[in-house]
């Protein structure tokens, strides 16, 4: 199953370029961004470790040979470009050379902008299945509903062969037209419809009550806004609902994005203590982000963190931050274990390396690279199912014959057969892990009610 592309930022820190400077600590609140690229050291090639002309005779050696003797003709820019980027890979699995088209995406990535229809897709058997269309965009208003199938686009129709292709084409620039066969739900014909591009934001940050005065925070992303995004959202259920007892910060899946707005959103639940430190060969990759005081949004409530194997790179930097100053419960699944920071240095206006410079550690010092953060609270993966229990027995005394009433029950309004156990329910076969966290949550809120600190595992 393939899921949209504008929800999948790849598995990567993309930090912003750093300035040149001295100073190794950096405020959460700090511009970290810059328009040249960090230099390095002139120690950083040893005398030891210079390129012999051998080396150089034998690529280019072999670069003739594939010029000359591979069985189709390959052209000199196009192996020049693999050449690269054969280099960066084999550093590690999130450097990378980035042409035009790496950047547009990198950059729509960790914007939340794109030029498209405002449609979430996936790949289903062979199919591209409308997943949910974004209110007030080209799509939505079109009429297109989660379902739709896209059966064909500018007259081609979709196939398993092209599926790829034809999943790329819904994106382009705004202002351009494009053609899309619609299959709706419940319909036996497509119908064609014609849609002009334009230029889509996504939302990173949902905030809502679960119930009341316990909020749900769902951060699918790190972008550049997620942080302003965080805390206007927050902000208006906290004027609208009221100070609340406590929070889920769910970080489930989320691929990561901007170290910036990790450093933003860790220093929204925090008022003091270091968020994350970055290390690495260059001068500019020492840094230090420390909370500001007073930033906390919850004013100290309880806060349980959902956290599991999809939470990664900039996620596991506010999960590690608000784990090791004893914000936040970690509960959940081990996440994905990305500790390094890439940086993105341009070589020119179409083409850059983004390339790991540092790994970052937690406020405890602790690398969480190929490790991950282990939760404080460990659960499954697992669904469950509600159980018939309209067969039960007599399970209490309002099921005995000739029980006596509760005068409470007289009164208007009153509702004391509501135990809250039907809303658990649903909670449950919809999310489990979700409906674990928010009873942890209330339990941490009873002791802090009861004036308890909040108990987090060490």
């Amino acid at each position: 199953m393939r899921f949209p592309r504008h929800c999948l930022l790849a598995l990567l820190l993309a930090a912003p370029l750093l300035h040149a400077q001295a100073a190794p600590k950096t405020d959460a609140g700090a511009a970290t961004d810059s328009d040249t690229p960090a230099k390095a050291s002139s120690s950083a090639a040893a005398p030891s470790d210079q390129v012999d002309m051998d080396d150089v005779r034998n690529f280019a050696h072999v670069y003739q040979i594939i010029r000359q003797a591979y069985v189709e003709k390959v052209d000199n820019k196009t192996l020049m470009n693999d050449a690269i980027k054969g280099m960066l890979s084999g550093l590690d699995p999130h450097s990378a050379y980035l042409d035009k088209d790496g950047l547009q995406e990198l950059n729509e990535d960790t914007t939340g902008q794109y030029g498209g229809l405002g449609i979430e897709v996936m790949e289903d058997n062979g199919l591209l299945r409308i997943v949910s269309p974004i209110d007030d965009t080209p799509a939505s208003r079109a009429g297109i509903k989660p379902g739709d199938v896209i059966t064909a686009i500018n007259g081609k129709g979709v196939t398993t062969d092209n599926i790829d292709d034809m999943f790329d084409a819904l994106r382009g620039d705004p202002g351009s037209k494009i053609t899309l066969g619609i299959l709706h739900e419940k319909s036996d014909q497509p119908v064609s419809m014609t849609l002009t591009r334009e230029r889509i934001s996504m939302t990173s940050v949902k905030v809502r009550e679960l119930e009341p005065g316990y909020a749900y925070i769902r951060i699918s992303q790190f972008q550049d806004d997620t942080a302003s995004d965080l805390e206007k959202k927050l902000g208006d259920v906290l004027k609208k609902d009221g100070a609340q007892k406590g929070a889920i910060l769910d970080l489930r899946s989320n691929p990561g994005g901007l170290l910036t707005a990790a450093v933003g959103v860790s220093n929204d639940f925090l008022d003091s203590g270091t968020i994350v430190t970055t290390r690495g060969r260059l001068p500019d990759s020492n840094l230090t982000f420390n909370a500001h005081p007073n930033g906390d949004l919850l004013h100290g409530a309880p806060m349980v963190l959902l956290a599991d194997n999809g939470t990664a790179s900039a996620a596991e930097i506010v999960s590690g931050a608000l784990k090791d100053n004893h914000r936040a419960l970690i509960v959940g699944r081990r996440t994905f274990g990305k500790g390094v920071v890439q940086t993105v240095l341009p070589l020119d206006a179409d083409h850059a390396v983004k390339l790991t410079t540092a790994r970052y550690y937690t406020p405890n010092g602790t690398s969480i690279q190929a490790e991950g953060i282990k939760p404080d609270i460990a659960l499954a993966d697992l669904t469950v199912a509600k159980v018939d229990d309209s067969q039960a027995p007599v399970s209490s005394e309002a099921d005995l014959p000739h029980h006596l009433a509760n005068e409470i029950a007289a009164i208007p309004g009153a509702n004391i057969n509501n135990d809250g156990s039907a809303e658990n329910a649903k909670l449950a076969t919809s999310d489990y892990a979700l409906s674990q966290a928010l009873n942890i949550l209330k339990g941490l809120a009873l002791r802090h009610d009861a004036g308890m600190p909040a108990a987090t595992a060490h």
